[in-house]
This record gives C-alpha cells, structure tokens and sequence, in this order.
C-alpha cells in the first residue's frame, strides 16, 4: 500500500521535496499540496509535465486551511510541513492540528532533499528573512570574480507563474527579466546579480538548474529564501544573523538548522544594532554552534540623493515586513538619519495591500513592496500616487520606476555588505579557492 501524502508548503520547499523524493517513489502516493504565505499560488495545480509518471493528471494545490478536511477526505498517512520562516511554536501547533487528525507529522532533513553538485557550492542562508543573504552574496560573487573565477548564482524558487515555462530560468540581461514576466519579488532578487554581471538561475526543477548551472561556473553559489536551508550539498555554509532580531536564531524553523550546520555565521547590521543586541547573538552562536566563525558586518545605507525636511513615503522590501516580522527596514533607517519626515501610506491602502496592513499589524509608516502579480503591482502604484508627500523613498533591492509609473520622484536606498572584522570573507574565500582547487 502506498502511504497516503500530502505536503503542505509555499511554493519552493515543498515542489522541491516532492521532486527530489516523491515524484518517482512508488512507496507513497501524494494527493495534493497546500499553500500559504504568498498569494494566488492555492487552487492551481503543479503540473503534469512536472509530475512524474505517477501523476499523469497533476497535483491539485489547495488552501491550508483545509488541510484538517483534505486529512479526513482523503484518508491521509503523513503531512510533510515544507516551508520556512516559521516560529518554533507554530510548526509545533500544526503538527498538533495534524496528529489530531490522525495522520503523523514529518519535516524532511539534509539526506533526503540535498542534490550533489559537481561543482564547489557556498550556501548562503539566513536564520530569518531580511537579514541580507542577497547582499552577502554579491559580496562573495564579486570576490570570488576578483580572484578570476566564474560565479553563477542558483536562486532559491520563486516559481508564482506558469510552473512549465519556469521550470529551469535562466537570468543574464534586464530582458531575461521581462521575458519571464517576473514579479516585483523576483526582479528584488535577480536584478542587482545582473547589474553586477552575475548569471542567475532559478525555476522549480533543481536538479536540471544544477546541471545546467554546472557548465557555465568554477563556483555556484546558493542565495536562499527566506530562512530555508540549501537545496544542495554545499562544500561552505554561510549563515547571516540579524542583531536587530536577537534571539530569533534560535526560535525559527529552518533557521536553527542554518545556524547548526553553519561554517561561517555573518552577524549583519551591526553598524545600526546595538552593543546588547550582538552581543546576545554571538553567545548563541557559541552556544549552538562553537565550531562556526564569526564575520562582524554592516550594511552601510546609501541614499541617491537629499532628503532632509522632505516628506517621504517610505517603501521597504515586502517579504521582509511581513512573514520576516520586521517594522522597518533601511528606508526607516534612511530617513531618521539623514532627516525625512515619513508621511503614514495606510490611509491611501487599497486591495490586496489594505489586506496586509489587518493582517500584519505590526507595520507602521512604511509601504511593504507587495507585487506578487500584475494587480497587486498596480495597487501598490496607487497607494504610491494617492500619498501626499514630496518623494518615493524606495529601500527595495529593485529600481522601482522600471515598473511602477509614480507622480512624485523616486529616491533610492541601497545598500552592501562590510565586514570589519578578520578574518573577513575575502580570506574565507581564498582559503575555500585553495581547499577546493577551483
């Protein structure tokens, strides 16, 4: 008898789970996957081109929270919980609702999700969303192409479109971008690699990323999602902290995991966090992971022009805001050090983004960069140009008016990784190059 499955995820983990370990095992048979998280990705179905032999019509993806129903309709042996960013208490809470349903509760761990590569992998990872994994991995790119190596980045899935068509992407010019017809969220993560000269590769089949990946690099480096772990057998593990969120380390699913199997923990932002705050993260990593060295970093913030006594609407990374807890980011940041005054975007809310604000209340004076679609982009261009203010003070990784057509000027914050202590990357890096003889 085939065990009876579902796998309840986001979009990422959970198609990479079932692909690497479901889709050809004749022990189990997987009647459906949930979503949560990210909008519009429930109700459809991962496709039959995607699904192996064994699932010649697809697999229906449904709501979460129909997930103790589908356990009783549907007679189900196990769930497996595949995505990341979640509070110890809450994945303790599902597996309650779960065992409550008869069914067991499963996570997945390293040996059966984690493809070899050929090639020399560095993972970098995070122990929440927002800590600055994208920043961290210019940083090492950008080293690594100084030593003369060629870097591709494998990015961890985003797939919110035609699952089929972003089966393996392939990211080289701001073109590529518009040709996969990418989401705010995507152009975050794809476009600074771009600008930078760094081939990016994404999709939802990782093996065949991998494999295609592996003949165009010396090094791939991994730029992970959320606080999930690598999707492959890395030969260096990288893990940023955030001291703005100290004791989170320790408190989220994956993310103590990427602390655990962490080789080098970067400690981010400490240039704005305080004494206290760092302090409490370097005594759990040496805690929870005495073997791991520690880089001391901050990310000094850039703004591309004057905004002192202007009125500022503040747009920060949404991801980050929401699912990553954080109130504020490096447009907050931004504005109370150089002056600004930040005007309040949640009376002008419409849609999808009036939705956020009731369900993440926590957010104030800020705009969360919520573009999971062409609608959701355009109410976020609403919100921008019914807000009476002087500027757009845009701390999103993207270049904002690319794609949103604003009535009010657009003023960036960006934003890199600096380490000030040693050893710093550069040395890891050099000392990776030998280890590996790449």
């Amino acid at each position: 008898m085939r065990r009876r499955v579902i796998i309840m995820g986001a979009a990422g983990r959970d198609f990479h789970n079932f692909n690497v370990y479901f889709r050809d095992n004749t022990r189990y048979d997987v009647i459906c996957f949930t979503a949560t998280q990210i909008p519009n990705i429930d109700g459809r179905m991962y496709p039959k081109q995607l699904s192996g032999k064994l699932y010649p019509k697809g697999i229906k993806i449904y709501p979460e929270k129909m997930l103790p129903a589908l356990i009783k309709k549907f007679n189900i042996d196990e769930v497996i919980l595949a995505y990341s960013d979640l509070p110890h208490e809450y994945v303790m809470a599902k597996a309650s609702e779960v065992l409550a349903c008869g069914a067991d509760f499963k996570l997945m761990g390293l040996k059966t999700t984690q493809i070899k590569s050929k090639k020399p992998v560095i993972s970098v990872t995070a122990i929440r969303t927002g800590c600055g994994k994208s920043q961290t991995t210019r940083r090492l790119a950008l080293i690594l192409k100084e030593f003369g190596k060629k870097v591709v980045v494998i990015r961890h899935p985003m797939p919110y479109g035609d699952l089929v068509a972003q089966a393996v992407q392939r990211f080289e010019t701001y073109e590529d971008l518009d040709e996969h017809k990418c989401t705010i969220e995507e152009r975050e993560e794809y476009e600074s690699h771009i600008k930078n000269g760094t081939i990016v590769y994404a999709g939802v089949d990782y093996e065949s990323i991998m494999r295609n990946a592996e003949k165009e690099a010396d090094v791939i480096i991994w730029d992970g999602g959320n606080n999930d772990v690598c999707f492959y057998d890395a030969d260096l593990y990288v893990v940023v902290t955030d001291p703005h969120r100290a004791g989170h380390e320790i408190s989220y699913y994956p993310g103590e995991v990427n602390l655990r199997i962490a080789d080098i923990v970067v400690i981010n932002k400490e240039g704005t966090a305080t004494n206290e705050n760092v302090m409490h993260v370097k005594e759990n990593i040496k805690k929870y992971n005495p073997r791991a060295k520690i880089v001391d970093a901050r990310s000094p913030i850039t703004v591309e022009s004057n905004i002192t006594g202007k009125k500022a609407l503040v747009i920060e990374d949404g991801p980050t805001l929401t699912h990553g807890e954080m109130p504020y980011g490096a447009g907050i940041i931004a504005a109370k050090q150089m002056g600004a005054i930040v005007v309040d975007p949640k009376p002008n809310a419409v849609g999808t983004i009036k939705e956020v604000y009731k369900k993440f209340t926590h957010l104030d004076l800020v705009l969360p960069a919520m573009g999971y679609g062409r609608q959701q982009i355009k109410e976020l261009e609403k919100v921008i140009n019914k807000t009476k203010c002087d500027l757009v003070l845009a701390a999103t990784p993207i270049d904002l008016s690319k794609i949103i057509k604003a009535n009010k000027p657009i003023v960036r914050v960006t934003y890199e990784l600096e380490e000030f202590s040693k050893p710093d990357l550069i040395y890891y890096m050099k000392q990776f190059i030998r280890k590996h003889k790449v």
